[in-house]
């Protein structure tokens, strides 16, 4: 659809008003175009086996790298982020197993794409005939890559997005539009000379600054990875039992974090009161209580006693978790 710059300066201004009244602690916009500096970066990526298991990665490369293949006539992307940071008092104690943070609430694939449908509806009525699609981290869209090019935050040397007076505990999303809006630029790297994401690390996963081997984080073993765990990294989990956010965690820009006002994503309360011994003895039961509709059920409950038994030196089956459908099934 074509537009004059100040009609796509009104439907831009619209597009982050309702993304900001729909709960997204941020918007930005980018030219549809083939991502030329990712194309080599991915393609080394891949080449060094870093996906692991994740062959889904491996799928789909010129899909990923234009948004045009995954959407007729694509002319901009609509990335927005959503926060899900835990109020500190809400969050698990150090001395338990613990999930990645993200995890705490309700899967973020379904509460995301609720909002990003209410966004595409009010786009419709708001411009007209608007295609599109909204993405959710299941499809060959690379957001990072994305929400970088319309000025949200940089590539910090983790390899997560960060942005200045929030850090990087958010969700990352897009609607890819045939509609000309006006775009933003990026923003300059503020990660300097600081190294704590790789020294805190306790697998090496981040092998060199901004990269990450995907075949070596704790997230992958413990979501990812449907074999049994190797016994070389036998000791090097700490207490994660699903995801890790030791990466963030140690950030500084993550001093910014603020708590998600997304009711949604509020951890269900049994959550802060389990105990390692807890854990050791969770039932089926308890994890449906407890995970219902939370991205734990990814791993599912086989899973979930697989990695606790790694962690804590339990001893435990050898049956294969039962996991979720993978990414990249749009």
């Amino acid at each position: 659809m074509l537009a004059s710059d100040l009609t796509r300066a009104e439907w831009t201004a619209f597009i982050k008003r309702r993304a900001a009244e729909l709960g997204f602690m941020a918007c930005g916009i980018s030219r549809a175009e083939f991502l030329e500096e990712e194309a080599p970066r991915l393609e080394q990526w891949l080449a060094k086996g870093m996906q692991g298991q994740m062959r889904w990665m491996e799928n789909h490369f010129d899909k990923r790298l234009d948004p045009r293949r995954l959407v007729d006539g694509a002319k901009s992307v609509i990335s927005l982020l959503l926060n899900y940071y835990p109020a500190p008092e809400d969050q698990q104690p150090d001395d338990t197993l613990k999930v990645s943070k993200y995890a705490y609430g309700r899967d973020y694939h379904h509460v995301i794409k609720d909002k990003l449908k209410h966004l595409m509806w009010d786009l419709q009525a708001h411009i007209g005939e608007v295609g599109g699609r909204a993405f959710v981290d299941s499809a060959p869209v690379l957001d990072k890559a994305w929400a970088k090019k319309s000025g949200l935050g940089w590539v910090g040397k983790n390899s997560n997005l960060i942005t200045p007076g929030a850090g990087s505990f958010y969700f990352i999303a897009e609607l890819i539009v045939d509609v000309e809006l006006s775009c933003d630029g990026p923003i300059r790297d503020y990660c300097g000379s600081c190294t704590r994401c790789l020294d805190a690390c306790p697998t090496q996963a981040i092998t060199e600054p901004y990269v990450v081997d995907g075949s070596k984080c704790i997230s992958y073993f413990t979501i990812e990875l449907k074999d049994q765990l190797p016994a070389s990294v036998q000791g090097q989990f700490g207490n994660w039992i699903f995801g890790c956010d030791i990466c963030q965690d140690v950030c500084p820009w993550n001093r910014f974090a603020k708590p998600t006002q997304e009711a949604q994503f509020q951890a269900h309360p049994g959550l802060k009161d389990m105990r390692e011994t807890d854990w050791e003895e969770i039932t089926q039961e308890v994890f449906q209580t407890l995970f219902r509709h939370s991205a734990v059920k990814r791993t599912g409950y086989a899973g979930l006693r697989r990695n606790i038994a790694f962690v804590t030196g339990q001893p435990h089956t050898t049956e294969t978790p039962a996991q979720g459908p993978a990414s990249d099934t749009e």
